[in-house]
């Protein structure tokens, strides 16, 4: 009996891996049986609710729409200048290489344009008619084959569907090198979209002009201010000129065609004495008229200033960068300006201010980190709780890097350990 037990204790684990090489072998035959028979099929999405998850839920604030556009606007540009580089009359058409935003108050619209690279009929169903294709990534990896490198910022292909935050249609017309023709994408962030030539020609030359029609919501982005502080907060050290369009009221003279009308209208019979008569001899001041001038006014004016050599910057350039970044009129007490190389490399410009920032001991535990955060010179955030001690918290700057690891809407960073 105890011996049969033995046996049993010793065989036990034998018979368990037997039992379990069987199944196995079962498994491998019903699964290959399975295969054989088996009808593929892909996953089916309502394409509407996808897209109102990726407009509504990705993005905290509304307003990250114009960093969105500016951003896929820049990487054009760059693509636009990397390709000018292999063909030097690539730019023969636009050589000027810039962004431009324009608004309609009548129409309600504002429009971002780029002369950037511009995008094919084929490119404008491929790239955005697929949900989170990004060309940007496409074009990354075609450079990384030929040993080639550029300041792209794109990489999810989802900021152009931002737009759809603040405009209920987008119309984007746009012109590559490569198609005779320029082309309109538009889409009302439904199942679907539409795409043919556009009937105005060439308007464009080269590159994109992106279109929103704004919600009954959004009319704040139609003010001049609010766009250039939009612009300037996310956007002010992308490295292509920003223009905004610009309106202001001038006095200029009324022509003599207006000026007679006018006198027609004001004809009165009047009795004038003889000192009037007098001053009837004296010349008249032409009468002025008030019109609105547009213009546009390049926004971001302000250099990377991390991205020289520190040998080359002098102490007023950062006292100047300082007052520019901290709205701080006495300059820093002390700054330092290093970059870290490894996993994750970056740079960045810390500086020390002569004051202590005001309640500063009494909003101790509120107060966040002053340290404005940018990847590829965009702004991912301006607010952090674990960048640094929370007593080291009156220290302002920036840090950019190229490779810091974000979440898909670029307004958080991922954990990570090489962070922390």
């Amino acid at each position: 009996m105890r011996f049969s037990r033995l046996i049993a204790i010793l065989f036990l684990p034998l018979l368990a891996v037997i039992a379990e090489e069987q199944a196995v072998d079962s498994t491998s035959e019903l699964s290959a049986e399975y295969e054989e028979h088996a009808e593929k099929h892909e996953f089916q999405a309502e394409v509407s609710r996808l897209m109102d998850i990726i407009i509504n839920s990705l993005y905290t604030h509304k307003e990250v729409f114009l960093r969105e556009l500016i951003s896929n606007a820049a990487d054009a540009l760059e693509k636009a200048r990397y390709n000018s580089l292999q063909d030097p009359e690539y730019l023969k058409e636009k050589p000027e290489l810039g962004i431009k935003i324009d608004y309609d108050d009548n129409a309600n619209t504002l429009t971002i344009i780029d002369s950037g690279i511009g995008m094919t009929k084929a490119d404008l169903i491929n790239n955005l008619g697929t949900v989170a294709k990004s060309g940007t990534s496409n074009f990354l990896e075609a450079m990384a084959e030929g040993g080639s490198d550029a300041n792209l910022i794109g990489q999810f292909g989802v900021g152009f569907y931002s737009a759809f935050l603040v405009a209920d249609k987008v119309t984007v017309a746009s012109k590559n090198n490569d198609d005779p023709e320029q082309h309109i994408w538009e889409s009302s962030a439904d199942a679907s979209f539409s795409v043919g030539p556009d009937p105005r020609g060439d308007t464009l030359g080269r590159g994109t002009e992106i279109t929103l029609h704004l919600k009954e919501d959004a009319h704040e982005y139609l003010e001049e201010s609010r766009l250039k502080d939009l612009a300037t907060k996310y956007s002010q050290f992308v490295p292509y000129p920003i223009s905004l369009k610009t309106k202001k009221e001038v006095e200029s003279d009324i022509d003599e065609e207006e000026a007679e009308e006018a006198d027609k209208e004001d004809t009165d019979v009047e009795v004038k004495d003889e000192y009037e008569v007098e001053d009837e001899d004296e010349e008249k001041e032409k009468p002025k008229k008030k019109e609105t001038v547009y213009d546009y006014e390049q926004v971001n004016t302000q250099k990377a200033l991390w991205l020289r050599d520190k040998d080359e910057i002098s102490d007023e350039d950062y006292e100047q960068f300082y007052m520019a970044i901290a709205k701080d009129h006495m300059g820093p007490l002390a700054y330092t300006h290093f970059s870290a190389e490894g996993e994750i490399e970056f740079k960045a410009i810390l500086f020390i201010p002569k004051k202590a920032p005001y309640n500063f001991m009494e909003n101790y535990w509120e107060k966040k980190s002053e340290i404005k955060l940018y990847v590829r010179r965009v702004l991912v955030a301006d607010k952090f709780d674990e960048l640094l001690p929370r007593y080291l918290n009156f220290i302002t700057g920036v840090v950019d890097s190229d490779d810091l690891p974000l979440n898909v809407s670029r307004e958080q960073l991922q954990q990570n350990k090489i962070l922390k």
